[in-house]
């Protein structure tokens, strides 16, 4: 059996968390959205370069890959940490607030890079381990389509930097500061958006009558829509189709000539995200079709399922119980929002875990969101231990 003092323990990183702290406050007050990370880039590539690492800076846009070889072990191991801000005017009151107006770590990837910059550094000092570490910083998780995950790997991170297994985390409001959840198999959501265009006939309101009213179609297309999930969907399946904007007309004695929807789908399994896709457009044309009417429906498929792959979540739940103990690790209930880290675990196998952000703190991109600092040291000795146990000799 493998001695516990062989690698990194949570002990180890007490007398940094002050440190850890105040650099995850300096990132929290200096803020960037995605793409625009310049500063924030260049934050993290001046430390890593100071402790050692290889450090190549513009992967796929403002990202940052760091590398480190110890001993003549053939294993790789990749962890990421996200590092953009959202488009938000930060409530939280903190004096270490935004002082960027409109621009704030409303998700908490000040404490993600944070955490991987703690175990970079002890892992860098330390060297107990028999390998190649790969650190990606990525820029630009917020950003829909054009995401950083997507663009670091059309820069050539797998062929530029070959590793063997990836696993990176997110933080979890609801969980208490320091706990770890996990998960086999699908644990965050596919999204994909679908836009909607009813064109019918404008005219006035006071003869309906002789128009194709586009308004009357929507709504009940809108209404439709909520037996998507509930009747052709599997029920031991999870789907949600949610129908975030509707516009149409400009004055009330108008019946306007289109009205616009724009559909979220969020599914964990591809045959439902199909099956999904499938009736809500058959749907739409049916009942357009039935009132006259024409429809448009472009389709937006966006991030896929998080799947992580069920040895590494094993061995990263080993890895946590050893840490923190069993009774501090869990197993996360599938979350319906997404991350673009699932395009690298299409690619590598891997895990993506969360870190319990407290059970009072704020949600996900809310303008009072604040990442907890108590869970800082928990992080990043999860990142050390994990890294020194995957490529122990």
């Amino acid at each position: 059996m493998l001695q516990d003092n062989a690698f990194a323990r949570l002990s180890d990183f007490d007398d940094k968390k002050a440190e850890l702290t105040a650099i995850r406050r300096h990132l929290h007050a200096h803020p960037e959205l995605s793409h625009q990370e310049t500063e924030t880039a260049r934050f993290v590539a001046d430390k890593l370069k100071a402790w050692g690492y290889e450090v190549t800076e513009g992967v796929g846009g403002h990202g940052v890959v760091a590398r480190l070889k110890v001993g003549d072990g053939r294993k790789s191991v990749a962890i990421r940490a996200d590092m953009d801000a959202l488009p938000i005017q930060e409530q939280t009151g903190a004096d270490y607030s935004s002082t960027t107006s409109g621009v704030m770590h409303a998700c908490g990837h000040d404490g993600h890079t944070t955490v991987l910059l703690g175990a970079a550094e002890y892992l860098a000092r330390t060297r107990r381990f028999n390998g190649t570490l790969t650190l990606i910083f990525q820029p630009a998780e917020e950003a829909g389509a054009t995401s950083g995950a997507q663009k670091m790997i059309a820069d050539g991170l797998f062929e530029r930097f070959p590793f063997d297994a990836i696993f990176g985390l997110h933080n979890h409001p609801g969980a208490s500061e320091g706990t770890i959840l996990t998960r086999a198999g699908p644990i965050m959501a596919a999204s994909d958006t679908i836009e909607i265009t009813i064109k019918g006939k404008g005219g006035h309101a006071s003869r309906p009558h002789l128009t194709i009213d586009p308004i009357l179609v929507a709504c009940n297309l809108v209404v439709s829509l909520q037996a998507v999930v509930s009747r052709y969907i599997d029920p031991t399946q999870t789907a949600v189709v949610t129908v975030g904007t509707i516009h149409a007309g400009e004055a009330v004695n108008v019946i306007p000539e289109s009205a616009r929807l724009a559909i979220t789908v969020r599914t964990f399994d591809k045959q439902v995200r199909d099956a999904a896709k499938a009736r809500i457009i058959a749907l739409t044309n049916a009942i357009a079709e039935g009132h006259g009417a024409a429809a448009e429906i472009h389709f937006d498929p966006g991030h896929p399922v998080v799947t992580n792959s069920e040895a590494e979540t094993a061995f990263a739940r080993t890895v946590a119980e050893e840490l923190i103990g069993a009774e501090n690790v869990s197993t996360c209930s599938l979350i319906p929002g997404s991350e673009d880290f699932a395009y690298f675990l299409e690619h590598k196998p891997g895990s993506f875990l969360r870190l319990g952000n407290g059970v009072k703190s704020a949600i996900l991109h809310s303008d009072k969101y604040d990442f907890a600092d108590d869970s800082l040291t928990v992080g990043a000795a999860l990142w050390a231990r994990l890294a020194e146990r995957y490529l122990h000799d």
